[in-house]
């Protein structure tokens, strides 16, 4: 078995600068490390338990199979704080039918962003013996 030490989720934009002022300014992310320099360096930010790198570059946006989940504390408050700083909800908060309240987001490449609010009452949040 492979003993993973850190992981992190790679992001390779169309305009780089504008991905970083996206999640850096728009979204909010704390920068972990920069790396390089130039319009293609490395940016890492945290992503709750895991790291977003945004570097290098791309000829052509991400598939559309890519898509980042971002578990929030209230994903109706973060609608109002995006909202505020310019960030497009593509679709606001809502009740899914498996219980998690869940608002859409994409980044300047078109990569959905699904922030995810996990209600006290839903199983992710039961743990047993605690």
């Amino acid at each position: 078995m492979v003993h993973v030490l850190s992981s992190r989720t790679l992001l390779r934009p169309t305009d780089p600068e504008r991905s970083r002022t996206f999640y850096g300014e728009r979204l909010g992310l704390s920068v972990y490390r920069e790396f390089g320099t130039g319009p293609e360096r490395g940016t890492v930010y945290f992503l709750g338990g895991g790291f977003l790198e945004v570097s290098g570059r791309s000829g052509t946006p991400a598939s559309p199979a890519v898509q980042l989940w971002l578990q929030v504390e209230d994903v109706t408050a973060a609608a109002g704080e995006l909202r505020a700083r310019g960030v497009e909800i593509v679709r606001p908060p809502v009740r899914e039918p498996w219980g998690l309240i869940e608002m859409w987001i994409t980044d300047p490449d078109g990569v959905r962003i699904v922030l995810v609010e996990i209600p006290a009452d839903h199983p992710l949040r039961y743990r047993p013996g605690v």
